[in-house]
């Protein structure tokens, strides 16, 4: 359709300037004008239809007429039209101007020249019109036809190279699939990130978020639609910012937002030997975490029940060869020594701790640390009033684990003693248990509370838990725990805050 309207244009600008050239010619040639002027047209239409004839044959036109001033033909090339007036719609031959443009030409769509012919004082006399048929549809067809065909198997080989071109370079990024398996996957993913409840966040290389499930977006607090964005210009909190914007591999890194305990895991994603985006996924672990505190606290009672009543057994096996001997006053200066011990130590620990938990579980710890050959005692400035029940189960979780390891590390050189200092300021429990073991070398400081770091073998309840277990409790409050070494570099001294204890607190 193109080509044949190409066509057409160019036959109306090839064609209507050699009609304009004819008509113009004609209309100034004295054969013409001079019977206009002498008013002889009808006498010599004659010579002036022949003169007409030839000027179509030798522009190759299908109409030649000469009319008067109103367009009534007067002479023409093949007798058609006499008496009858030509087209001289939007013409302006009358205004005395040349005018070239399609007209019908009686039924026939042509395009023509009209140009005016006019005496010597200026006056239009009449009219000279050469006109010339459009070519039929299958004539125009015809003449564009080589150069359609030229130029629609052109197109046809750059098509069908491109179209190759560009399935395998679709192919290639698709690793193969057809659209029906990339629909399936694209369901199938979907569903995923609607239905599992681990948080995946996906970030490409330069920083933007491709993929966000569902549990992540709660998880990490995120209400709006953040695909596409970059996570530096996210509202999030700054650790989970740095976790999700770097690109190395970690494992198990414990992160506290809030009131929840995030478990996160971070894998690059490599793709021809280039790292090119990673995908970091977030287990909330909050209430693992509550659980893992308060079995924490009950396996150490449970050790610590344990060792007393090994304690116990040993006592009523010399009482009970005591008695057999007949020994009863040595029986009874036995209970007296037993009974004034364990009095000494309730004691020793009720005067700094009035908290009925935390006294109950220093107790405890105090038995099981003699039974060791280390001496549990109080810092003479310890003081730590009652606390509500939620604040006392923290602060039991972390000084029973920072105990237990203080016995540990003691034990492991030969150590004897270990000290506990607690008290409470503007509603913070500021906790720090001194041991008398090998220390913490500078380079291990960062690693000892990570999740499975332990100086010690492994066993089948596994180790590395309880240092990690106390920072994730401290952060949870807001507080943290640090590590430092003991006067004149011997030992070490754990350091703890657990802040927000202030309620529930009742007065001595």
């Amino acid at each position: 359709m193109v080509s044949v309207q190409q066509s057409d244009a160019d036959f109306r600008d090839t064609r209507g300037a050699r009609l304009r050239a004819a008509a113009e010619s004609m209309a100034n040639i004295a054969a013409v004008r001079d019977p206009y002027l002498n008013g002889e047209v009808a006498e010599r239409r004659a010579s002036l239809t022949s003169y007409t004839q030839r000027v179509r044959t030798n522009v190759q036109a299908s109409g030649v007429y000469l009319t008067d001033p109103d367009g009534v033909v007067l002479v023409s090339s093949d007798f058609v039209g006499r008496e009858r007036r030509i087209d001289l719609s939007g013409s302006t031959v009358q205004r005395r101007r040349t005018w070239t443009g399609d007209v019908d030409d009686f039924g026939t769509p042509s395009i023509a020249a009209q140009v005016p012919i006019i005496d010597d004082e200026g006056d239009l006399v009449g009219i000279a019109m050469v006109a010339e048929e459009y070519p039929t549809w299958a004539e125009r067809a015809r003449g564009v036809l080589p150069d359609l065909l030229t130029f629609a198997g052109l197109g046809l080989a750059l098509g069908v190279a491109g179209s190759f071109l560009l399935s395998r370079l679709i192919r290639r990024r698709t690793r193969g699939l057809e659209p029906a398996a990339i629909a399936a996957l694209a369901d199938q993913r979907e569903a995923l990130l609607h239905s599992i409840r681990e948080g995946v966040v996906a970030v490409a290389e330069d920083g933007t978020v491709t993929v966000l499930s569902d549990s992540a977006r709660e998880l990490i607090g995120l209400d709006d639609d953040v695909q596409g964005r970059r996570v530096d210009d996210l509202r999030l909190d700054p650790a989970v910012r740095d976790l999700l914007a770097d690109h190395a591999e970690i494992r198990d890194h414990v992160v506290v937002l809030g009131e929840r305990v995030l478990v996160v895991n971070r894998n690059p994603v490599v793709e021809g030997g280039r790292r090119v985006a990673s995908v970091t996924t977030l287990r909330d672990r909050t209430e693992l975490l509550a659980l893992q505190s308060e079995l924490s606290a009950r396996e150490s009672i449970t050790n610590t029940l344990r060792a007393q009543t090994h304690e116990f057994h040993n006592q009523l096996h010399t009482i009970s060869g005591l008695v057999q001997l007949g020994e009863y006053d040595e029986v009874s200066r036995l209970v007296g020594t037993l009974t004034r011990r364990r009095r000494e130590i309730s004691d020793a620990v009720t005067a700094h701790v009035e908290d009925p938990a935390v006294a109950a579980l220093l107790i405890a710890k105090t038995s099981l640390a003699a039974e060791r050959g280390v001496d549990l005692a109080m810092a003479p400035d310890c003081d730590l009033p009652r606390l509500d029940p939620e604040a006392s189960t923290d602060v039991g979780t972390v000084l029973g684990n920072l105990v237990d390891n203080a016995i540990d590390a003691s034990v492991s050189v030969g150590g004897t003693s270990v000290e506990v200092d607690l008290r409470l300021d503007d509603d913070v429990v500021h906790l720090a248990v001194s041991d008398s073991g090998p220390g913490v070398p500078p380079e291990l400081v960062g690693q000892i509370f990570r999740r499975g770091w332990s100086s010690k073998a492994a066993t089948a309840e596994g180790r590395g838990v309880g240092l990690a277990l106390v920072q994730v409790v401290c952060e949870r409050r807001g507080g943290a725990v640090t590590v430092h070494a003991g006067p004149d570099g011997a030992g070490a001294v754990f350091e703890a805050r657990l802040p927000g204890v202030g309620a529930g607190v009742e007065a001595r």
